[in-house]
């Protein structure tokens, strides 16, 4: 008589991610400390993504000293729009190395010219620190768009994870301070909030892939320990008016502990007269567009992101330069 079938750890996971994931035990990064948590993440083997045109590195002068920027231009066609990128990693770990893959995957489904920042870590660099990076980075591309040659009036700002939490709040300090338009926002499983009472939370609290206590761990390390001293730019679901933000794409994943907190600011967006596109994709995990080349769900992901870059890119000025066949 054959032995009962072992219940899977995660149900509902995509048959090739849940092979993926496999039976791997991964030590969390609040467990592992700072120094394993990146010498882990930077090891990590990574295919290459899309070639592009060309990728460059720039250094240039930010608001906390030297500020390295890598730009990916897709196809040599001028006039592109921008995505102004703000990789994951909890604002603790993480590159524009690190995260090269998914910034050319970007580049490459939106048809625009990226530029990953490559910004200051906590716990070294504590907010602002990032924050004001962000925004650094935003205004430096839409001032130097001409020799970048990118169509100044229709510049984005996105990011994943926690990265998403800089370009939310990038977001809300150009509708403060009067900053370059922003044609939309673009947040990728968004780690926004502290929460730790939303349902997501408490069923994907030890992952797949980064758990609860992760995402609790790098909060206070990048914002303190006291939430009572968090500012809406660094936590931007605490923000009590987001009517006036540029329009938002929110994607999420089905076993990922931030969903919740993701859609929630979503459906906030949406209430505040935004116009927002909520997408919450089945079967998947945290991070999943890392693999948008051989995980079906990741590559019907990042086509249907494409297109909807590629759309709100196109209601800008110009549009027609970049559209290709």
């Amino acid at each position: 008589m054959s032995a009962p079938a072992t219940a899977p750890k995660w149900p509902g996971l995509d048959s090739d991610i849940a092979a993926y994931l496999g039976d791997r035990a991964m030590v969390p990064m609040h467990v592992a400390g700072i120094d394993a948590a990146r010498a882990a993440f930077e090891a990590l083997p990574q295919a290459p993504g899309p070639d592009m045109h060309s990728v460059e590195d720039r250094r240039v002068d930010g608001p906390h000293g030297e500020l390295r920027l890598r730009i990916y231009r897709p196809v040599d066609v001028p006039d592109l729009p921008a995505l102004v990128y703000l990789h994951g990693g909890g604002l603790v770990i993480g590159s524009v190395d690190t995260f090269d893959r998914l910034a050319r995957f970007l580049a490459d489904a939106a048809r625009a010219v990226v530029v990953s920042v490559d910004y200051r870590l906590a716990p070294e660099h504590p907010y602002p620190v990032a924050s004001d990076e962000t925004y650094f980075a935003v205004q430096w591309t839409a001032r130097n768009s001409a020799a970048l040659g990118v169509d100044s009036t229709r510049i984005a700002v996105g990011g994943d994870s926690a990265g998403a939490a800089l370009a939310a709040g990038a977001a809300l300090q150009t509708r403060e301070e009067g900053g370059a338009p922003i044609v939309f926002q673009l947040h990728i499983y968004a780690g926004l909030e502290r929460d730790d009472t939303r349902p997501s939370v408490r069923e994907f609290a030890d992952g797949p892939i980064i758990t609860a206590g992760d995402f609790a761990w790098t909060k206070n390390l990048y914002l303190g320990d006291d939430p009572d001293r968090d500012h809406p730019y660094g936590v931007p679901p605490l923000a009590d008016d987001l009517s006036g933000l540029p329009p938002a794409i929110v994607l999420t994943a089905s076993h990922d502990p931030s969903r919740d907190g993701a859609e929630a600011f979503g459906e906030r967006l949406r209430d505040a007269g935004v116009q927002t596109a909520l997408l919450r994709y089945p079967g998947v995990f945290h991070g999943f567009l890392m693999h948008a080349d051989h995980q079906s769900r990741a590559r019907l992901a990042m086509a249907e992101l494409g297109g909807l870059m590629r759309a709100k890119f196109a209601v800008g000025p110009g549009s027609a330069a970049w559209q290709l066949d």
